[in-house]
């Protein structure tokens, strides 16, 4: 299989991780915290006393940025993130220690009394950005912050998965702490994933890996970011010269390139409407983090970065990616899978989540399905008709056999499931032991149970319980003439 194939042939371990490893690894990030402020508002007119539109304020927020945006899509990725930065002690600060505190991310900070907490102010009307604000001192920051931050990052680094260095050029990523994480990292086989900036990337020698963006790529390697070839070629140079794994490189419209010495490859850019590219870098690599935590090769780390990617540069603002997103957009991909939609009731439960996260209407049906026929499959595209996803619940080998007596069923079970996670109408199927579904459908809180025309609707198992939490009941129609007792029947020469 090609290295285009990674993600479609480890889907199954990726899905598993995203829905479950990833809320079990622990990342710390290191860097240039700061607080991203929006002024939200309406452009009627231009001002009289300059040529410029006048915004009519309608609302404001703040949001984590820069490294803290890192551990923000690292949070609602699912894993436990830990920030540590310098700040100012000051009102910005307040509000950017409440708002990760909030995310469940903890937030290790320490204070400068020169240097006031970095703060960006954008102006936006409509999905367009007007104007930006940045609240900043430029400087060095003193020796006793700078030496109490490797302090507190070192004292953090044992219980860690993998660890991001996120330099902004503010100040808090200094050569010295570069060296001493790195080295600290790499006695621990922690991954170091570094977000870079500047023209020398001689103190992220030992990293595992280097994810600039273009123009960065370009000024590291004084070349122009129109030949792609010679900047690709220049970065495997520097792949053996800085000791590090491999560069990853977002390239803007043309995708992500994963750069080995004799060895690149570029995962292209998934199509989308491209409403602000700002934060996009961040999600990137607290994908790849994640991935390279959980073991995922660095191919399908860098294909599943890709589509998280397109996923924040549809929104506005410094905006994480959410897990539910990234698994909506693995959604085409797990559908031409049929064996990652047969589900354990924990991975179902999980699935749903993501669904309902994302305003889906789930559907649920059940029965044996042995020796599936086209009323099976008309009862099925009808049910799907009535959602946007559809779980099957089939009866297990033992409880087929308890229903329908000793001969059945005819297909096993794993047969059964495999086949009906073929079906392109069926989004998840689930196997119980139980004479009914209600754990099931009590476990799911499905929206919508769906029974065939012999059934009335107060008569359906569930009915009572989806109806509690403001579900329903849709009986369809049966196709006359269709029955697995008939095929029997036939095949027999009856």
């Amino acid at each position: 299989m090609g290295r285009e194939g990674a993600l479609i042939g480890q889907l199954h371990r990726v899905v598993n991780d995203i829905e479950h490893a990833w809320s079990c690894k622990r990342l710390l990030v290191v860097g240039d915290v700061m607080l991203d402020k929006y002024i939200w508002g309406e452009v009627g007119r231009i001002s009289p006393e300059a040529p410029v539109p006048v915004v009519r304020g309608v609302r404001q927020e703040a949001k984590p940025g820069g490294a803290a945006n890192v551990a923000m899509n690292l949070s609602r990725l699912g894993a436990k993130a830990s920030v540590v930065g310098i700040t100012g002690g000051d009102e910005s600060e307040a509000l950017l220690f409440a708002s990760l505190k909030a995310s469940g991310i903890e937030p290790h900070f320490v204070t400068s009394n020169e240097f006031p907490t970095i703060t960006k102010a954008r102006i936006l009307s409509g999905s367009q950005q007007m104007l930006r604000l940045d609240f900043e001192k430029l400087g060095s920051i003193e020796q006793a912050a700078l030496d109490k931050l490797l302090e507190t990052a070192l004292a953090l680094l044992p219980e860690t998965d993998a660890l991001v260095l996120s330099d902004y050029a503010k100040g808090a990523v200094t050569p010295a702490l570069c060296r001493a994480l790195i080295a600290a990292a790499r006695q621990r086989n922690i991954p170091v994933l570094v977000d870079p900036k500047g023209r020398d990337y001689a103190h992220y020698r030992g990293a595992t890996t280097i994810c600039p963006n273009l123009g960065e790529l370009a000024l590291a390697l004084r070349l122009d970011t129109s030949d792609l070839d010679a900047l690709l070629a220049a970065a495997e140079q520097t792949v053996k010269d800085l000791d590090i794994e491999f560069l990853t490189a977002t390239l803007s419209e043309k995708g992500i390139a994963l750069v080995r010495p004799g060895n690149r490859y570029v995962a292209p850019a998934q199509a989308r409407q491209v409403f602000d590219v700002s934060g996009a870098g961040d999600t990137v690599i607290a994908v790849l983090a994640l991935s390279l935590a959980s073991g995922l090769q660095p191919e399908t780390a860098v294909q599943l970065a890709n589509i998280a990617a397109g996923i924040v540069v549809g929104k506005v603002g410094t905006v994480p990616v959410e897990k539910h997103e990234l698994l909506a957009a693995l959604s085409p991909q797990i559908a031409l899978h049929a064996e990652d939609k047969v589900l354990t009731r924990g991975e179902l439960a999980r699935r749903v989540a993501s669904w309902k996260a994302n305003g889906e209407r789930v559907v649920f049906a059940n029965g044996c399905f042995d020796l599936l026929h086209i009323g099976h499959i008309t009862l099925l595209e009808q049910a799907r008709r009535v959602g946007d996803r559809l779980i099957v619940a089939i009866n297990s080998d033992a409880s087929v056999n308890c229903l329908k007596g000793p001969t059945r069923p005819i297909v096993s079970q794993a047969e059964r499931a495999r086949v009906l996670a073929a079906l392109a109408s069926v989004d998840a199927v689930i196997i119980f032991d139980e004479p009914t579904p209600l754990e099931v459908i009590v476990a799911v809180r499905p929206d919508v149970i769906v029974k065939g025309g012999d059934y009335e609707a107060d008569s359906v198992v569930g009915a009572a319980e989806v109806r509690s939490w403001g579900g329903e009941v849709t009986i369809v129609p049966l196709v006359e003439g269709y029955s697995t007792t008939r095929l029997i029947e036939k095949g027999a020469g009856r």
